[in-house]
């Protein structure tokens, strides 16, 4: 029974890759719906739990603490299966980190105004939160996709982490051009589509973490 149980365990902490895509996916739309006029492509994911937005509270709750978690135990789980492989030891530490940035990132909320010329501390720290959530999962993937053979990971899986990293910083410069473009037109009511491209971005990243966490239950 004790066996049996600590199998289960193992398994769901090896699926939490793909948990954690799908608790982000649902948590956003949730946290949406209770944030008036909010739009998931002019607008940022982080909006839902701006200081003083109608989810300021509600969004970190259900989407960033939580999150967190799911992160570090999947991290920990890779770490734990890559034996001597440094690059996939590493992963797990990225997606551990990536982890402990969420919850960081949803203690210390972002202005309601994304493009306020002087942010606030908790601002600045939100914001350096995610940059190191940005290189972790941009990092991440480019070390499983040149790791050693102790996981059996199959080809086409290396390529695409590596096509994921590419697509991903396409989309985060394409998301920089709509910030610019949101900043020089602001108050003038043009959609941006930031709010796109950020999650285009992102949810790439996420798409990986999903099919690698996938694998590695299956190997």
């Amino acid at each position: 029974m004790e066996t049996n149980f600590i199998n289960v365990l193992e398994v769901i902490s090896g699926l939490s890759g793909l948990i954690a895509t799908i608790w982000i996916t649902i948590g956003v739309y949730i946290a949406a719906k209770f944030y008036p006029n909010y739009n998931h492509s002019n607008q940022f994911c982080s909006e839902l739990g701006a200081a003083g937005s109608p989810t300021e509270k509600l969004s970190p709750l259900i989407n960033n603490y939580p999150l967190g978690a799911i992160f570090c135990v999947f991290g920990w789980y890779v770490q734990a299966r890559a034996g001597a492989d440094i690059a996939i030891q590493s992963t797990g530490y990225l997606i551990i980190i990536h982890g402990l940035g969420t919850w960081v990132a949803g203690y210390f909320p972002m202005d309601k105004d994304p493009y306020t010329k002087e942010p606030t501390h908790s601002c600045k720290v939100h914001s350096w939160a995610g940059f190191i959530m940005l290189l972790s999962l941009l990092i991440a993937p480019m070390l499983v996709a040149f790791s050693g053979d102790n996981l059996a990971l199959p080809t086409w899986f290396r390529i695409a982490s590596v096509l994921t990293v590419i697509l991903a910083i396409y989309y985060l410069v394409k998301m920089a051009q709509s910030v610019k473009q949101s900043q020089a037109q602001k108050g003038t009511g043009i959609a941006s589509k930031v709010g796109l491209y950020q999650r285009i971005s992102y949810w790439i990243k996420l798409i990986w973490l999903s099919a690698f966490s996938v694998i590695l239950v299956q190997s």
